[in-house]
Formats: C-alpha cells, structure tokens, sequence
C-alpha cells in the first residue's frame, strides 16, 4: 500500500468517525480539572484507547496515560501527546462553578486530536503497514498552577517535578523514544492563518518566596511591627525597575500575584506569600533575570529588616521545534489548507513544557485554530469544530504515515539529523542546578 493510499484509508475513518470525536472532546471540555487531578479525564481516554485495542498504563504520573501501538516493529518510536490539564478562570461562562476550571487553553481539543490519530490507525488497518511503534500519551500538568497542591504532593514522595513532562522525562518516560509530535491552538484566524508549523516558547523558572515580618497592631504600635507585605510590595517594585536592562531578543517576561497578603488588617502583616514567574527565550538569559530577581527580594528585606525564604524549582525549557518535522506538517497541512494560510513560525513568549521534550529529542509542536479569544481568558471558545478538531486529526495522522511507511526513512532521517542540545544526564543536572532554596535576612 503507498503511502497516499494510506492516507486516504485514515481519511476516511476519520470523517466517519466525525461525531464521535467531537463527544469526546466535549465530554473532556465539560469536566475540566488541573494539573495532577485529571482523574476522570485519564480514565475516560484510558478506557477509549483500551477499546481500540491497545494495551494501556494508567497514572504514569500521577495521573495520565499511555498506550502502545506496533510494539513488535524495530524501527523508531514515534509519541503522539495531548495534554490533560485546564486552567483556572472563573469569569469563564462555561468553568466548573466549584473549582472555577475551564478548559480555555484546548487540552480538551490536543487529546481528542491524539485519540482520533489512534482511532484512525487502528481502523483503517493500516498499523501493519508502517514500520515503527507509535505511543500515544495523556500527559498531565502542563499548565504551572496550583504549586501549594504540586509541592504537598512533592512532600508526599507522589512526584519530583511541578510540571508533567518534566516529571516523565525524569521517570525514563522517553528514554526509549525518538520523537515526539503534538498540536496546540491559538487564535490565528484574525491575522488570515489557519495553521502555523511550529512555534516559539519561553523557559521559566517558578519561584514562591514566603517573606516572614513582626505583627504588630497596625493603629496603635505599627513601629513594632516589619511589614512583610511592604517587602513584597518593594521586592516587585525592584522587579520592575529591571525591566529596561531586558533585552528585547531574550524575550523576558516577569509576572507575579499574592496569594497571602496577611492574616487581618489591623495588624502589622507578617506572613506573605508572593508567587513569582522568570520567562525567557533562553537559558542563559533565564539564569540572568533570575538573578535580578533574587537581588530585588534579598535587598527589599534587608531594607525594612525582616526574612525571606525564596524557593525556586525548574519550570519549563525553551521551545525549539524541529524544522525537519514541521516541513512534514507543513506537506500535510497542504492537503487541507492553502499555501497563503499556512504561517512557518507563530513567535510566541509564553511557556510549553514540550519545550524540555525539544532539548533532548526531535519535536512537532503544531500550532492549528478554529478558536477565537485570548487564551485563558473567560473569552476564549471553539468557533470552527473542524479546523479545532477535524482537520489537525486528518494532518497529524498523515504525518506519522510520512515519518513511518517505506521504512521509516522519513523518521530515521529526522533523527539522525537532530543534534540534541544536551544529554538527559546533562537536563536532569540543569534542573538541579536551578532547584534551590535562598534564604535572607533574619529576625
């Protein structure tokens, strides 16, 4: 069978299967849960990989899933991800009222994309015909929230890393892996695009610093009291000012919120809590800024006297696509698409933890539409089903074909071309490096 015939075989499955992979994906939109709490996600895709026939591993980390596919072929293994997680808005219309999750980032639509690749190969018998294995991974908490819930289960021995590809990359999860393959949306319909080939991304380092003052009563003795709130307050004002010693090249973002102001009003604040991200393009500029940052904390509480204890953990890595495996997306994508429609490179400074995938391994990060509003915002929604989910379907189930039929020539030639940026002995020494608790001052 050529490989055209194959694709026209998958095809098929898929516009037969149509509906049933818009359920899935509404089902996985209207039960929205975070990072590391995907239980009813894992198992509703778990039990639909199973009933395609493919032996399955639950809870790979955490929560999650992954099922295997030709595991009797010797050429190379292909992973086919889609990520678990939702965001938290409660201004979204559609968010879980108690927990105010949403699905405003379109996992639900990267999911449902893996599941109908799997759909597509298994019903158009077309597995024996390429000669490689393909996984197919549910990957859990790819959005970095909720860190006070990550670090208990940290303290708990449940895992070792915030973020869900970090922490399968540190379980051996792609060590017997030779590329990896995902879609993500974004709203490109307004700049006349229906899919961009790959993207850019930001590393980020996660810091949580808890800075410790003296309570006071706030009316009658605020002399008494170190208000650590005034800390925090400074420490980002120091922040900012560093703001103009970024350059534009790097792409430096850095962006905090409070999540403990204090305990009561009329009292000196002496326990804050500030939750702070570092972005950047890359590692040496995230190392940089971090720095800045640090220096901002370290002198804000030497200014007004208190303590602090700054703990930061490894994020994400940049995001470095494979140009080889986009130009085999692109070539795909031109089925269904026009030339004028398809963007080579959306440049982006926000954050994918597919971004530490890309230093070790060849990696196709997609980016498809048919959305419309800002990502995790309460505007965000589905608004053509079939570029959201029938067409990225279509293109990355032709792609594993082009990586895997005659040989597999296509991926053995992705592969030896890709030169990894560091050893997996080398990243996991990175991460270390950056997992480290500051502590200044003192009461």
């Amino acid at each position: 069978m050529t490989k055209e015939e194959m694709k026209e075989k998958a095809i098929a499955v898929i516009d037969k299967h149509r509906e049933c992979y818009l359920t899935l994906g509404k089902t996985i939109y209207e039960n929205p849960e975070t990072g590391y709490r995907e239980v009813k996600t894992t198992k509703l895709l778990a039990d639909a990989l199973e009933a395609l026939g493919l032996k399955t591993d639950r809870n790979i980390a955490v929560t999650g899933c992954r099922s295997y596919a030709n595991e009797n072929k010797e050429g190379p293994k292909v992973v086919v991800m889609g990520e678990l997680d939702s965001v938290v808005c409660p201004e979204h219309p559609d968010c879980d009222k108690d927990t105010g999750a949403i699905h405003a980032c379109g996992h639900n639509i990267q999911t449902t994309v893996m599941y109908g690749v799997a759909d597509a190969l298994v019903h158009s018998g077309i597995l024996d015909q390429l000669d490689g294995k393909i996984d197919f991974m549910a990957v859990p908490a790819e959005e970095y929230i909720e860190m006070d819930y990550r670090q208990k289960l940290k303290d708990e021995g449940k895992l070792n890393y915030f973020a869900g590809k970090v922490e399968l990359i540190s379980k051996g999860a792609f060590d017997d892996v030779d590329m990896c393959m995902m879609v993500h949306n974004f709203p490109l319909a307004e700049e006349g695009y229906k899919l961009a080939t790959r993207n850019t991304g930001n590393g980020f380092i996660g810091k949580n610093t808890h800075f410790l003052g003296k309570q006071s009563h706030a009316g009658a003795a605020p002399w008494d009291g170190i208000n650590a709130l005034n800390m925090a307050s400074l420490a980002m004002t120091a922040m900012a000012y560093h703001r103009e010693t970024f350059r534009e090249e790097d792409t430096v973002r850095v962006h905090q919120i409070i999540n403990k102001g204090g305990d009561i009003v009329n009292a000196v604040p002496a326990d804050v809590r500030l939750e702070t991200t570092v972005r950047a393009g890359n590692l040496n500029a995230l190392r940089a800024t971090n720095k800045k940052i640090n220096r901002s904390i370290e002198g804000a509480v030497y200014a007004l006297g208190g303590k602090a204890v700054v703990r930061d953990a490894p994020g994400q890595m940049p995001l470095k696509a494979d140009l080889n495996m986009a130009d085999c997306f692109r070539q795909n994508a031109l089925y269904f698409y026009k030339e004028e429609e398809i963007l080579d490179c959306m440049k982006s400074t926000a954050s994918f933890d597919m971004g530490d995938v890309s230093l070790l391994m060849p990696v196709l990060h997609g980016i498809t539409t048919g959305i419309e509003g800002g990502l995790h915002s309460k505007d965000y929604r589905i608004v053509s089903e079939e570029d959201a989910y029938i067409i990225p379907i279509k293109i990355m189930t032709c792609t594993v074909i082009d990586l895997l039929a005659d040989g597999a020539q296509c991926a053995k030639d992705i592969k030896n071309k890709f030169v990894p940026e560091v050893t997996k002995e080398e990243y996991l020494q990175i991460l270390k490096e950056i997992e480290h608790e500051y502590h200044y001052g003192e009461l």
